[in-house]
């Protein structure tokens, strides 16, 4: 595979959608290409407050979801039993596929940024993986203040959880430092707030 050929099959990532959104019902849902672009963007915005390199993380953000342009994008579920896929077997796949990847791109660091990013046993990796969090939760809210599903319309996807709650209850238990707890506190709480508008009106 040519440098080329790999990155045309990365660039399968502007057109992957997110399939969190897709089951759900999200009308005209994002890419993953999209979300990476928004992890990088927190990254960028929250590293140094974090007492992160902003580079190092900018650039772990744009590879941490690499592999999907081929493994295609898998959800985190919280409801017992949703899952599609256990989580030791996607990793395996996702491994295989950035090895693969890296060597056609000619990049040894997209290869150790993303087993960095995957072993979340670094400052940086855990940083990384709150942005990627955050960034779920930013656009939950942004669908939610869109009205982009429909609230009526019973969902078998989504049994357990109203709304796009689910969302925020993958994310909460997996958040691993400070500035995340943070961000995803206010963002929570407007996304509550929500809510109590439409109760009040």
């Amino acid at each position: 595979m040519t440098r080329v050929d790999s990155l045309l099959e990365a660039y399968e990532l502007k057109d992957e959608l997110r399939s969190g959104w897709v089951l759900r019902g999200i009308e005209d849902p994002e890419s993953v290409a999209a979300h990476t672009w928004g992890t990088a963007m927190l990254c960028l915005l929250f590293a140094d407050e974090a007492g992160i390199n902003p580079n190092e993380a900018v650039s772990m953000a744009l590879v941490h979801d690499l592999a999907e342009a081929r493994t295609g994008d898998i959800p985190t579920r919280a409801e017992e039993g949703a899952q599609r896929i256990h989580p030791d077997t996607k990793e395996q796949q996702e491994k295989e596929v950035m090895r693969d990847l890296a060597n056609g791109l000619a990049s040894q660091l997209f290869q150790e940024l993303w087993e960095e990013y995957e072993a979340r046993n670094t400052p940086l990796s855990q940083f990384t993986k709150d942005m990627d969090l955050i960034d779920n939760c930013l656009q939950a809210l942004k669908y939610e203040r869109q009205e982009r599903y429909d609230k009526t319309e019973d969902n078998e996807n989504f049994i357990e959880y109203d709304h796009l709650d689910e969302f925020f209850a993958t994310a909460e238990p997996r958040i691993q430092t400070d500035i995340g707890e943070e961000l995803f506190t206010t963002i929570e709480e407007r996304y509550r707030n929500q809510f109590d508008t439409e109760v009040k009106q």
